[in-house]
């Protein structure tokens, strides 16, 4: 035990304490000149992204946030790798034989990072074709969701319910898109066979005109009375469908609905069973 403790004291005596705490210093201003490096590169992304936003043409600013937050990833990686590389130089390590012998290494483990690779060509495709960007509400690998960041190698989606899917961009093999374009409101109304189907179709045209104009804002086309589209065993079903801004066509369906319900019980419409059913495609 003594001999030991006489080995470790030994040693403590021959470190070059002056050296190491040079070493040790230069380690911390050149992690503190890293993380300033970081803060400028990221204000100068943002800056040159919020710029591109005000000028017509340039780059949609779901788009723009899209490569903000992958530049500063790549940004990010970047400086930890440089970091790393000139600390384990300060202390002998040999840097150009390790990135010598990546090669070989990176033979070895290739077979195991196949998915690895899959996921970051994915996820340069899914950029570079714009398929979807931040803020996008998407369905992809069976979940549904808004975008809420685009890495080379993951998708996070944000649901309605507030739960975080992190989706591998290897894993997408199929993407729908729910705010490209315009979108469709669908409303199916069931009355009794009572009814004059003249006078139901003049009722729904009311219900139509004053939707289009209280909800001018986010409907781009209709709501237009299509007529009767079904006789069942529960009476005749009419069908109303609208046009609207991308992620505003359920509040149309339910503003037709609640509308249509009001009209019918002030004009007392006879409903054994009324039942309203709301449809949602592209448009």
């Amino acid at each position: 035990m003594h001999a030991a403790w006489q080995t470790f004291v030994t040693q403590l005596v021959q470190i070059n304490w002056p050296d190491l705490a040079g070493k040790g210093i230069k380690i911390i201003l050149f992690i503190v000149l890293a993380v300033v490096a970081m803060h400028l590169g990221d204000a100068a992304i943002n800056r040159f992204f919020s710029t591109g936003e005000d000028r017509p043409g340039v780059m949609n600013s779901r788009r723009a946030q899209t490569m903000r937050t992958l530049l500063k990833s790549v940004l990010h990686y970047s400086v930890y790798f440089v970091v790393l590389v000139t600390v384990l130089s300060m202390f002998g390590v040999r840097v150009e034989a390790i990135l010598a012998g990546a090669g070989v290494v990176g033979l070895a483990v290739g077979f195991g990072a196949q998915n690895l690779v899959r996921d970051i060509i994915t996820g340069f495709f899914i950029l570079l074709e714009d398929q979807f960007a931040v803020g996008d509400y998407i369905t992809a690998s069976g979940v549904s969701g808004t975008v809420e960041e685009i890495g080379l190698r993951i998708t996070r989606l944000r649901d309605f319910g507030g739960e975080l899917h992190i989706v591998p961009n290897g894993q997408i093999k199929q993407v729908t898109n729910h705010t490209r374009g315009s979108m469709q409101s669908q409303v199916d109304i069931r009355v009794a066979y009572e009814e004059d189907p003249d006078r139901i179709m003049a009722l729904l045209q009311e219900v139509s005109r004053a939707v289009a104009a209280d909800m001018a804002a986010v409907i781009t086309e209709g709501p237009d009375v299509l007529g009767v589209v079904g006789l069942g065993a529960e009476g005749m079903t009419f069908r109303l469908v609208a046009k609207t801004r991308p992620m505003q066509q359920w509040s149309v369906e339910r503003e037709i609905r609640r509308r249509a319900k009001e009209t019918f019980d002030r004009e007392g419409v006879k409903a054994p069973q009324l039942a309203v059913v709301g449809m949602t495609g592209r448009g």
